[in-house]
């Protein structure tokens, strides 16, 4: 058996039992039944994962994953790819909005290079997970071999793996790595057969021109490659990234454990297309943070049947909009934890005639 098949026969379906039980017992609470909307949602969406009706306040982690596309050297970003390494040791320094957002929430941020051109060496808060130095140009060859993306993905769970032995309960992505859209709307586009125009968008802010030239970029990749939704280990080594091939194996690895993740836009959408494409069971523990504005996002969020829970219009990445959706499960376990009951205030419940 494969690292990938052992990997996937760790994973079982959200108990949907307990789903029901929590439900039931929301519907108990001194308030209207459904009356707290999506937050009622959530909280049986986290327990149905967890197996408990009777949830723990989540520990949380953020992991943001950095790599190099061979691609950036096509012009499909507005940013040098020198700006990954750059950032990478921003986030080590504490300077980043995601080191901010994460401190705001109480979550522990790791940030791992796995494959940023020029290496971090010893840095303080950089973990080294390196695949590669970035991966080759999509658009002429496959971005990684099949073997270094299997690599990225067993990475991944490990480091899943690693947090919830100490305690994690509760993980949200997100990643850095200039021309990443590119790869994650070719991705998006070969897991479900969406067009090129309908899946990319302007990435860090290019122009018309750009743009132009970024689809014809994914559409020659598609061509080169006729990657399928049927072979995602295939598509994810041709057109993905070493960050997007450790994301989804960070997927894989809590749910093997039971612990959802907290996705953040268009790239972790894509690193959790594959995940689910991979195991369609897995979109269980899945928690979609908000939408993002580029236009793949919203392909890969309907093709896993997820409802973002914010739109604030946030396109930065870093694992920003999982940061700011994290309070969110942590106030849906609390309501199911501390509010009252109808039989426990004395309160009349609802009288239908």
């Amino acid at each position: 058996m494969s690292a990938i098949d052992q990997l996937l026969s760790a994973i079982s379906s959200v108990n949907d039992s307990v789903r029901a039980e929590v439900q039931n017992l929301l519907d108990c609470k001194t308030k209207p039944q459904g009356s707290l909307g999506r937050l009622e949602e959530l909280c049986c969406r986290y327990c149905a994962a967890r197996n408990t009706a009777e949830p723990d306040i989540p520990v949380k982690a953020l992991v943001v994953m950095a790599a190099d596309h061979g691609v950036a050297a096509d012009g499909v970003s507005a940013y040098p790819k020198e700006v990954t390494r750059q950032m990478l040791l921003n986030f080590a320094a504490g300077g980043a909005a995601i080191n901010v957002l994460s401190r705001q929430v109480g979550a522990r941020l790791l940030v791992v290079d796995m494959g940023v051109e020029q290496a971090v060496e010893a840095v303080s808060g950089v973990r080294q997970q390196r695949v590669g130095p970035g991966t080759r140009n999509l658009a002429r060859e496959p971005a990684m071999s099949e073997a270094q993306a299997i690599e990225a993905i067993a990475a991944g769970a490990r480091i899943a793996g690693e947090l919830i032995d100490d305690g994690v309960t509760l993980i949200g992505i997100g990643e850095m790595g200039i021309a990443n859209t590119t790869s994650a709307s070719a991705l998006v586009a070969a897991l479900t057969g969406a067009g090129a125009a309908q899946v990319t968008g302007r990435g860090t802010g290019i122009d018309d021109r750009a743009l132009d030239a970024k689809r014809a970029v994914i559409e020659r990749a598609l061509r080169l490659h006729c990657p399928g939704s049927d072979r995602p280990l295939h598509a994810l080594a041709a057109l993905g990234g070493f960050e997007i091939a450790g994301l989804t194996g960070v997927i894989l690895g809590a749910a093997a454990r039971r612990v959802p993740v907290m996705l953040d836009g268009h790239i972790t959408g894509a690193a959790a297309l594959c995940a689910v494409r991979l195991l369609p069971g897995v979109s269980g523990y899945l928690i979609a943070s908000h939408r993002s504005p580029e236009p793949g996002h919203g392909v890969a969020l309907s093709e896993m049947d997820l409802e973002p829970l914010l739109d604030l219009k946030l396109r930065l990445g870093e694992g920003t909009g999982a940061a700011l959706a994290l309070p969110l499960v942590d106030a849906a376990i609390r309501v199911l934890k501390e509010m009252a009951t109808f039989a426990s205030a004395g309160v009349s419940e609802r009288s239908d005639h």
